[in-house]
């Protein structure tokens, strides 16, 4: 009995050393999550139980159960790396192609595939969910995950609708001659320029000219419309108006410092350019010479993906050359109610187990889920110190159980030799 009691005690010492081991090898294993080995005493058993004086017949390996404590996050210069800061797991496609086989991780060591798709080391695809929109206020499909594909994107043009200028005019300038002629500067005190675009990206110019009235504190203004290298006399006038304004020099008609400007026929398939809103909010008249402010126009041309930001959510952005950006999906989180049920797969990933329960989907910040971190990793949480411990009093168990086979031994030889 001794000699099965004390080889149950090695295989034991063994399995502990051999977990020891394994913990100590995935020090530097980005998401590893350590393991220890759990034991349980063996007794012989009969119909009417163990009995009082039974000293127990060895031990066994109840478990070896794996510690889902938080590593410390480690930073890099890669915005494709990901690190959860909580509960959570990166959800996994086996591909891009095999949706429906699912495998979770902490391992956020990501990069673009070849096709453009965000993928880990084993060629498994991240999982993020649908965006319903082009902006984050557009809202995601939370449920709805796919692989997301980023290296083929392109930056989609924004046809300007609204432009907002803030001018200073001259109270001193002379009122120019007549009739108002966009090709004779003596027929205007002032002009300014900005580039708008087409719903296909194409660009255009729109001109205003300001003239001073001869009634007092009031303004013509005249927007006209041309094509970039168009000749100088070659124009399309969308819309005339008055800028007012009262004695303090602050505008006062419009009343709502807007004009809305007639469409602009294009010659390229685009639609017609249409400014909504020509906002002169803020433009004053004072005794300095004339300056503009303030201006912006709200259109776009097509881009080019220039980089992905990922944000404490998950939301991922693609980056285009143009200035824009584009919502591509919101990394889709999962967890388990028994994280120790998990079955293991090897490369820091795991798939849901008969005694893990059933997944439970989520957002990064929300519902108990972490957040993400971009540009850090989750290093492994196996302490080296405590781990080296750990080997030495393994090493011993290993060498006490050896001994006892060795009393046992010396016994049973005592007896034979009688």
């Amino acid at each position: 009995m001794a000699f099965t009691t004390a080889l149950s005690g090695l295989n034991a010492a063994s399995n502990n050393l051999a977990v020891t081991g394994n913990n100590i090898a995935n020090a530097n294993t980005t998401g590893f999550k350590r393991s220890r080995s759990e034991f349980a005493d063996v007794y012989a058993t009969s119909v009417g139980g163990v009995s009082r004086i039974q000293p127990g017949a060895g031990v066994r390996v109840a478990n070896v159960a794996q510690q889902f404590n938080q590593g410390v996050l480690s930073f890099t210069e890669n915005n494709l790396d990901l690190a959860i800061s909580g509960e959570g797991f990166f959800t996994m496609a086996k591909s891009p192609t095999e949706v429906n086989n699912l495998s979770y991780t902490r391992s956020g060591e990501f990069k673009l595939d070849k096709e453009g798709y965000l993928v880990n080391n084993q060629g498994n695809a991240l999982l993020v969910y649908k965006p319903n929109g082009t902006k984050v206020t557009d809202g995601f499909s939370i449920g709805v995950t796919q692989p997301v594909q980023i290296k083929t994107l392109t930056g989609p043009p924004l046809a300007t609708d609204n432009v907002k200028i803030a001018i200073n005019v001259n109270v001193d300038d002379k009122t120019p001659d007549d009739p108002f002629d966009f090709t004779d500067p003596e027929t205007y005190n002032s002009q300014t320029s900005v580039t708008v675009y087409d719903s296909l990206g194409s660009p255009h110019i729109l001109t205003a000219y300001y003239a001073k009235s001869a009634t007092a504190n009031t303004w013509n203004v005249y927007h006209y419309m041309s094509e970039p290298g168009a000749p100088a006399n070659v124009k399309t006038l969308v819309h005339s108006g008055t800028l007012e304004f009262n004695s303090s020099g602050q505008l006062t008609v419009p009343t709502d410092g807007k004009f809305a400007l007639n469409p602009y026929p294009v010659t390229n398939g685009a639609a017609s350019v249409t400014i909504d809103s020509m906002d002169y909010t803020g433009s004053t008249q004072v005794q300095q010479k004339f300056s503009v402010n303030e201006l912006t126009q709200n259109g776009l041309p097509a881009g080019q993906l220039t980089g992905v930001d990922i944000d404490d959510e998950g939301v991922i952005f693609a980056r285009f050359s143009n200035g824009g950006s584009q919502t591509v999906g919101k990394v889709a989180l999962t967890r388990f109610p028994n994280v120790n049920g998990l079955t293991k797969l090897g490369d820091t990933a795991w798939a849901q187990g008969a005694d893990s329960g059933e997944p439970i989907r989520g957002e990064a910040g929300s519902n108990n889920f972490g957040g993400i971190q971009s540009g850090a990793l989750e290093s492994s949480n196996v302490d080296l110190a405590a781990q080296l411990v750990n080997l030495i009093v393994a090493q011993q168990h290993y060498q006490a159980n050896a001994q006892t086979i060795t009393t046992e031994n010396t016994i049973m030889q005592a007896i034979l030799n009688i």
